[in-house]
């Protein structure tokens, strides 16, 4: 999943829809909030905010060399069953299967979701 550091003044959905760009090369929309968790990483308070997207143009893996070195050059629907292959836990499996119950909310640590 992209994921990047929202730059001194920029809203928080323009720098989701810049991420998106630079490491997939699509352009989007954003939807609804699924959920915010986070976590702490050294001394970095690392907030994960999830988001469900639109996709509403460009083409995948066209990046410019250099703005990133997570480039993602392959995105695929997989089912839920599958998420345990890619690393997810049963927990999140059964969040994602459930439609994101309580989206929009704060779930604590990321932990708390099987992240």
């Amino acid at each position: 999943m992209p994921g990047g550091r929202v730059e001194e003044g920029e809203a928080l959905g323009d720098a989701l829809i810049r991420e998106m760009r630079e490491e997939t090369g699509l352009s989007v929309e954003v939807n609804e909030l699924l959920y915010v968790c986070d976590y702490f990483n050294k001394d970095v308070h690392v907030v994960h905010i999830t988001f469900a997207l639109t996709c509403v143009g460009g083409t995948l893996g066209d990046v410019a060399t250099g703005l990133d070195t997570n480039v993602i050059k392959d995105v695929k629907f997989i089912p839920i069953s599958e998420l345990g292959s890619k690393g997810f836990s049963e927990k999140f499996q059964d969040i994602v299967a459930g439609g994101f119950p309580g989206k929009g909310s704060y779930m604590g640590l990321k932990s708390n979701i099987g992240l």
